[in-house]
C-alpha cells in the first residue's frame, strides 16, 4: 500500500494521527529533501528517500511495489501534486492519500475569497504564459509557482501585457511558523519572495489594455500571419463546429498561423492540440502566436499530410484548413478519427470544393456556404467589401 501524506509549512505538528502513524509504519519514505526534513528523527525507522531527477523511474518503482511506503506530499497531493502520478500508475485500490490544506485553499482563507468563484493556475514547470488565459477584468486567482523568482516573474508578465493595475497578494510560507502576507500590485512589485510563496491575483487591466476572452472569434490582428489566416467569423464558426470539450485532442490540419488551435486551446486549461504544417516559417509563425496568446502548449508538426500524421495520438477532432487535394488526406483524417470525433473542412477554390462536395456524397455529414461582408471605406463612404465565400463541411463519426 502506498500512502501518500500531505504536509503543510507547519510540518509534523500539523499531521493528524492517521497520518502519523502511517508514517511510523512504513518501510520507505519517500519526499522532496524539504518534507523529509519536517519529520523529526525518532518518528520513524524507516529509509528516507529523496526524489531523484527525473521522477519517472521512482514513481514507477513505487508503482510495482510490495512494501508500505509513505510518500511526503505539499499540502493536498491530489492537486497538482504527486498523489495523481501515482494514481495513474498505481490505481486508486493500492492508493491511501491522507490531504492536508492546499495552499489554494490557505490563500482564499487568508484573504476572504469563495473558492467556488476563484481559479487556480499552476505555473510549476510550466510556461509563464499559460497565465495569460486566465486573466479577465475582475477574476480572482490562486497562482502556484516554482521559486522565489515567481512574484516577479508574474508581475513582469502581467505589466507587459497591460495588467500592471492587478492586486497582487503574495503569500510566503502559508499554515507556517514563519507566514508573511504582503499586498502590492504588478505595477510596483520588484525583487523576490520566499522560495515557498503563492500568489493571489484580483485582475485589473490599465486604461486601453487589449483583454481577449476566451470565447472563438479573437480578432485577426491577433495574430501574426501572412494572410495565411481563418478570418475572424469564419474561425467562430469553424470552432463552434469543432465544438470542444475538456480534455480533447485536436488536429488542425495545415495549421497556418495556427489560429484554429490556438482558438480551440483557450477554450480551457485542459484542451490539447497539434498543428501540422509543411512550411518552417509558418510552423514557427504558429508557435510564436501560441505563446503570445497564452497555449505555448500546442504541439507544432512540420510536415505534409497525411504522411505527418503517421503516429500521432488518435483526435478528437480535426480541422482540415489546407492540403484537401492532397491524395489520402480526408481518409487518413477519417481513419484516426475517435467514435463520435468532428471532422470539420474548409475549402475557397472551386478545386477544393469539389472534394468537399464528394466526400459529402460519400459519408454524409452538413455542407454550409460562408459568405461575409465587412463595412470598409470607400472613398469617402463605405461599402460593403466581400471576402472570398468558404464552403464548410462538417462530419461526426458515429459512435460503435
Amino acid at each position: 500500500m502506498i500512502t501518500v501524506v500531505g504536509i503543510g509549512d507547519d510540518g509534523w505538528d500539523g499531521l493528524a494521527t492517521p497520518a502519523r502513524e502511517a508514517i511510523a509504519g512504513a518501510a520507505r519514505i519517500v519526499g522532496g529533501t524539504r518534507h523529509l526534513d519536517l519529520v523529526p528523527a525518532d518518528a520513524t525507522r524507516a529509509a528516507r528517500e529523496p526524489w531523484p531527477s527525473p521522477m519517472t523511474p521512482m514513481l514507477d518503482d513505487l508503482a510495482r511495489t510490495a512494501d508500505p511506503v509513505v510518500v511526503l506530499a505539499s499540502g493536498d497531493p491530489m492537486l497538482h501534486g504527486v498523489g495523481a502520478s501515482l494514481a495513474r500508475r498505481a490505481g486508486p485500490d493500492r492508493l491511501h492519500v491522507l490531504p492536508a490544506a492546499s495552499a489554494w485553499s490557505l490563500a482564499c482563507a487568508r484573504l476572504g475569497w469563495p473558492m467556488a468563484d476563484t481559479e487556480l493556475v499552476s505555473l510549476v514547470d510550466r510556461p509563464i504564459a499559460r497565465l495569460l488565459p486566465a486573466l479577465a477584468p475582475g477574476r480572482r486567482l490562486v497562482v502556484y509557482v516554482s521559486d522565489r523568482h515567481g512574484a516577479n516573474d508574474v508581475a513582469a508578465l502581467l505589466r507587459d501585457h497591460g495588467w500592471g493595475p492587478t492586486e497582487m497578494t503574495i503569500l510566503e510560507h502559508l499554515g507556517g511558523a514563519h507566514e508573511q502576507v504582503r499586498a502590492t500590485t504588478a505595477d510596483a512589485h520588484r525583487g523576490t519572495a520566499a522560495q515557498l510563496h503563492t500568489l493571489a491575483l484580483h485582475c485589473r487591466a490599465a486604461p486601453g489594455a487589449r483583454v481577449l476572452g476566451r470565447t472563438p472569434g479573437l480578432p485577426d490582428d491577433a495574430f501574426d500571419h501572412d494572410g495565411q489566416l481563418t478570418k475572424r467569423e469564419a474561425r467562430a464558426l469553424t470552432l463552434a463546429a469543432l465544438a470542444p470539450l475538456p480534455g480533447e485532442l485536436l488536429w488542425d490540419i495545415g495549421a497556418g498561423s495556427g489560429s484554429i488551435g490556438i482558438e480551440w486551446l483557450r477554450t480551457h486549461p485542459a484542451m490539447r492540440a497539434v498543428g501540422i504544417e509543411p512550411r518552417a516559417d509558418r510552423a514557427d509563425r504558429a508557435r510564436e502566436n501560441a505563446a503570445a496568446l497564452g497555449v505555448p502548449h500546442l504541439d507544432v508538426v512540420e510536415g505534409r499530410a497525411p504522411a505527418a500524421l503517421a503516429g500521432l495520438p488518435a483526435p478528437d477532432a480535426i480541422f482540415v484548413g489546407g492540403g484537401l487535394t492532397a491524395e489520402g488526406v480526408l481518409d487518413a483524417c477519417l481513419s484516426a478519427l475517435r467514435p463520435g470525433g468532428r471532422l470539420v473542412a474548409t475549402a475557397v477554390t472551386i478545386e477544393t470544393e469539389q472534394v468537399l462536395i464528394a466526400a459529402h456524397a460519400a459519408h454524409g455529414g452538413r455542407l454550409t456556404r460562408l459568405a461575409v461582408s465587412r463595412a470598409e471605406p470607400l472613398g469617402r463612404f463605405t461599402a460593403w467589401r466581400p471576402h472570398l465565400p468558404l464552403t464548410q463541411w462538417t462530419l461526426e463519426r458515429p459512435h460503435a
